[in-house]
Parts: C-alpha cells; structure tokens; sequence
C-alpha cells in the first residue's frame, strides 16, 4: 500500500505557512510517499493553476510525491470540496454542484470536505453524492482527535470512500492520518490520483484501518480525548486573554 497524506495546504493559499519543499521534507520524513495539496481556491486563477503544477512537480521525489489540488468553496464559504487530477481552474465561489459537474467532465476527483465544519452536513444537498468520490469523515483541523459524528450518519449507506484528511496549514496540525493506496508507489500524478479513486484505498489512524476505530472502545476514547482537548482549549483562551490584559495593566501603572 501507499501511504498518502490527504488535505495538505502551502504557503500558495492565503493561511497556508509552509513551502512546497518543506511540506515535501516533513511528511517524508513521516513515512509518507504522497502528499495530495488542496490549496484554496481564492486568489487562484487557471495560469496560477499551471504554476502551482509545476511547482508540485518541482518539489517532488523519486521517494516522495505532491500531487496539485484545489479546495473549492462555495459563496457563503461553507460547503468545502477537495478536487484532485488536471482538472481546469473552475472559478471561485461557484455553486458546489457546478464544482462537481465540471470535476466530473475533466476525470477529476472530487471530496466533500469537513461535513462538521459550520454545520455544514445541514445544508448537504442529495444531488451531490453521484458526483463525490469521498466524504472526509475525520479532518484533523475541525475535528481534532476523534471522528464527526455527522460526517458517520451523512455517508452511512452511501457507497462512497470515508476520507481522512489532516487539513494541514502548520506543524499544529501534524496528525497520524492517512489514506493508503492500492499498489506500488510511483512517481506519476495520473497514475496515483487513480490509486486514491481505486475502490481498494482505505483511510487509516496510526496505520491501522479507521474503521478499527469507529466502534467499541477505541471510538470511546478517541471522543473522550477530543472532549479533554477541547476543554483544555477553552480553558486555556479564556485565560490568555486575562493574563494578557493584566499584564498591560501593569505596565501601564508602571
């Protein structure tokens, strides 16, 4: 299998800290041969499309490849959609049916991203699950350290591939998260964007199937570790802000 890194941002988008060859040094150091980038598309247009290809190319290995791609958002910004292959620039803010439909016309892959991010799998729209190729069920960045259990109900029974996507944009987001591939690495674009749409690729945590960790007690402590994590966090921005404030003060009457 092929251990690949899905849901990668650079520097190229607009919150993005990392360079494409850094990007490419870290997660091989991690043991991963393919990192899929889904850089924003604001800002993008399709000259800047080509570019960011070549600079991907550019960055990749004998042992390591970047495959391009575009995260894809709607006008309210609220439905995210992940798109990989030479697909052409599509525009931004366009309607995410019009995203799938022209994903579709040019072979490309299609994701919907983060269904808990915003609420989104509220708004999720029937009509889009022919064109979709994966739901992410697990996004380090909006879920942390367990699963969505909205994203669970919205793909039981639907017949597409739960993805795991690290939604990279800083070392904070570093996660043990993958998609492994069916076959031998290689280091073609065309031919891996068609491993990830093989029947056969699986999402993974810590190299095991995340199947394994969607029931029994595993599933148990992932969601208890997500809520620890989640109230260390509150706890800790309602207390910055107070230090910080008490700190001004006293510089002031100093």
């Amino acid at each position: 299998m092929i251990k690949a890194a899905c849901h990668v941002h650079s520097e190229w988008s607009y919150d993005g800290e990392w360079t494409l060859p850094q990007i490419a040094a870290e997660f091989q150091r991690r043991a991963y041969r393919v990192v899929f980038m889904t850089e924003h598309d604001r800002g993008f247009t399709e000259d800047r499309r080509r570019a960011h290809r070549a600079a991907c190319a550019a960055a990749s290995s004998d042992s390591l490849f970047v495959v391009p791609g575009i995260e894809y958002s709607d006008a309210d910004n609220r439905v995210h959609v992940l798109v990989w292959g030479d697909v052409p620039f599509i525009g931004e803010d366009r309607p995410t049916i019009d995203v799938l439909r022209a994903t579709r016309a040019a072979d490309g892959i299609a994701v919907l991203a983060h269904p808990s991010r915003r609420d989104m799998w509220k708004c999720f729209e029937p009509a889009w699950m022919e064109y979709l190729h994966g739901i992410e069920i697990w996004n380090r960045k909006t879920d942390g350290w367990a699963p969505s259990q909205p994203a669970l109900q919205l793909i039981d029974g639907s017949g597409v591939t739960p993805f795991a996507g690290i939604d990279f944009h800083s070392r904070k987001h570093l996660f043990p998260l993958a998609m492994e591939l069916p076959g031998d690495f290689q280091s073609n674009e065309r031919y891996l964007v068609e491993r990830l749409r093989d029947p056969a690729s699986h999402a993974t945590f810590r190299n095991r199937l995340l199947s394994d960790s969607l029931v029994g007690w595993r599933h148990l402590r992932l969601r208890m570790a997500e809520t620890c994590r989640r109230t260390a966090a509150r706890t800790y921005r309602s207390i910055i802000p107070r230090r910080s404030a008490s700190a001004l003060s006293r510089r002031v009457q100093n």
